[in-house]
């Protein structure tokens, strides 16, 4: 409702102008009615006109040159040579095109409220490692110690006071598991709580926190961000300098205003300011069609520029699941599957993220675990217990190397395998990305992930990616300013909060997102529902159709308006006929721009 009413409001100013000529045209044949329409047209003109002329005194403040100086001089001169309807039709199209490409602007505004609600604004202190007393995280000094339920996001960092915990730390870090704590183990604020309520001991107040500061970059960058130069406005210096000169041979050959008001007329650029818009507007609808969620219409115009594409890893190019790669067999009586049944058996009864995959992993592969007794489990040392007789214990590697993320299955105190895991590829990525490089993008892995983790995930993606891991949501920011600098338009996909501030730098954010608002979404221009990846490549190519069109509609509306401006220098065109075919070049070129939404 509240959505229909804004419309309702920006289109009144054209619905008033469009009464305007209606009256001024038909009351003149009802003899009925004496009533003088001219005041009432030469208002409608002020108000189609206000906006603009307030734009245009904006921009040349600015030192700016736009379009729109020919349609404030057409109007100039209908005034002046008392042409008030060609003046108000005038004024319709371009407060018409305004106020599309006010639509556009509008769903372009984004806030931080996502960024910011995600954080509970309270949280209990806690009296002997219980809930007590709920006050504002605004009111939280270090030392005090707050109660942090399962599944909630930990709103301030400090250090675990419990004697264990499990935290999901993907959202600022871009690892895909899920990290053991233990008492004194540092917690950012940020990261989720996935284990059991746990008594978090603050090191820094709220206006400190990691948190904070990755949402004081993306605020920073957003304000930074360059402003978008409206695409017709790239053609108006070279339009202007053709239309004055017609306009200039038109009155140096008749001396008559009328003529150079026809000229003018013609050349008012209706169709390059509301086509523009209306493909723009198309591209988005098309998009949509497509769980394609195109916030801002100038990205489109970007993002068909970009030469340069920059991912996050975890949950972008990848699943961000951990899965069972392989199982590494160190004593050779013991197959592959004997060794998953024995950490099926003892996996069931853990609390280790990993658990989940081996049983998934065991599930899939239809296999029936023996009974487990005695079952121990000793948070950060792994779990034990015997199985038909044997005393296994599950527990973390030592690693010699960054082998990325293991575990060991020991009978008795012998390794007899070592169980790998990796965060699987999106099946679309490594077919999106051979697209890409075909279309001379270079391409860079901006990760907080290992360095191992990350070379292994771009061997198997078989293309020339640049990558960058271990990366902090500044580092990722600083790596899109550097790339910036040497001249390229950039394109960031991502998907995390550890995204947002690189997201909020970039030419052009693109998330993923599982649901329509998430954090990292309002740092982001485009929002991709769901975790397919080729619709990366499906936006940028409904991103050049868009623009094509757009541009036709451009060229095309120049190419018939100098045609009409030349016959008008001549003295076939009059006034009114300039403006009457000035609509019908508007319909034409909207009519192509429409084919955008299909």
């Amino acid at each position: 409702m509240h959505r229909l009413l804004h419309l309702i409001r920006m289109f009144l100013a054209p619905l008033f102008i469009l009464i305007a000529i209606m009256l001024f045209i038909s009351l003149p044949f009802l003899p009925s009615f004496t009533i003088d329409t001219t005041p009432l047209l030469l208002i409608a003109v002020a108000v189609g006109s206000y906006g603009l002329t307030k734009e245009i005194v904006e921009s040349l403040a600015r030192k700016n040159f736009a379009l729109d100086y020919i349609a404030v001089l057409a109007i100039t001169v209908s005034l002046f040579t008392g042409e008030y309807l060609v003046a108000a039709v005038i004024a319709l199209m371009l407060s018409t095109g305004q106020h599309l490409e006010a639509y556009g602007i509008a769903r372009a505004k984004h806030s931080l409220s996502q960024l910011v609600t995600r954080i509970p604004q309270t949280v209990f202190l806690t009296i002997n490692g219980q809930p007590d007393k709920q006050v504002k995280i605004s009111s939280i000094q270090a030392g005090q110690h707050i109660f942090i339920r399962k599944g909630e996001v930990i709103p301030l960092d400090g250090t675990l006071a419990s004697t264990h915990g499990f935290t999901d730390e993907s959202s600022v870090t871009g690892e895909p598991y899920m990290v053991e704590k233990l008492t004194g183990d540092t917690i950012r604020s940020g990261t989720v709580n996935t284990g059991e309520a746990m008594v978090l001991k603050v090191t820094k107040p709220e206006k400190d926190s990691t948190y904070r500061k990755i949402i004081a970059m993306v605020q920073k960058a957003q304000e930074e961000k360059s402003p978008f130069i409206r695409l017709a406005d790239r053609y108006s210096a070279i339009f202007t300098i053709v239309t004055l000169a017609i306009a200039s041979f038109a009155y140096s050959i008749s001396r008559d205003i009328n003529t150079v008001l026809a000229v003018l007329v013609i050349a008012t650029p209706c169709p390059l300011i509301i086509a523009t818009p209306i493909a723009l507007l198309g591209g988005v609808n098309k998009a949509a069609k497509k769980r394609i969620i195109v916030k801002k219409l100038a990205s489109i115009e970007v993002l068909s520029r970009i030469n340069t594409l920059v991912f996050d890893k975890t949950g972008t190019i990848t699943l961000g699941i951990p899965t069972l790669t392989h199982i590494e067999i160190i004593d050779k009586a013991y197959p592959s599957e004997k060794i998953l049944t024995i950490a099926q058996s003892l996996e069931r009864n853990s609390l280790h993220p990993l658990a989940k995959t081996i049983l998934a992993e065991a599930r899939r592969k239809k296999l029936t675990a023996p009974q487990a007794t005695e079952v121990k489990e000793s948070i950060g040392s792994g779990i034990s217990g015997v199985i038909e007789g044997k005393k296994f214990t599950i527990t973390k590697v030592p690693q010699i190397k960054d082998i990325g993320m293991a575990i060991g299955l020991l009978q008795d105190k012998k390794l007899i395998a070592i169980l790998h895991f990796e965060d699987e590829i999106k099946t679309q990525s490594k077919k999106t990305l051979a697209a890409f490089r075909k279309d001379n993008l270079d391409l860079y892995i901006f990760t907080g992930d290992k360095q191992y983790a990350t070379e292994t995930i771009a061997a198997k993606l078989g293309q020339t990616v640049h990558i960058k891991a271990e990366m902090t949501p500044e580092q990722k920011q600083a790596g899109i300013s550097e790339l910036k600098k040497q001249g390229k338009i950039i394109g960031m996909v991502g998907d995390g909060i550890n995204d947002a501030p690189a997201l909020a730098k970039a030419d052009v954010g693109i998330v993923f997102s599982n649901e329509e608002q998430t954090a990292a979404s309002e740092a982001a221009d485009i929002v991709l529902l769901g975790g397919n990846f080729a619709a990366v490549e499906e936006t940028m190519q409904i991103a050049k159709r868009t623009i094509s069109i757009a541009m036709q509609s451009i060229l095309w509306g120049i190419g018939l308006s100098t045609a009409g401006m030349i016959l008008a220098a001549f003295g076939y065109i009059p006034p009114i006929v300039g403006a009457g075919i000035q609509e019908a070049i508007d319909i034409a070129v909207i009519i192509n721009a429409l084919r955008a939404s299909r």
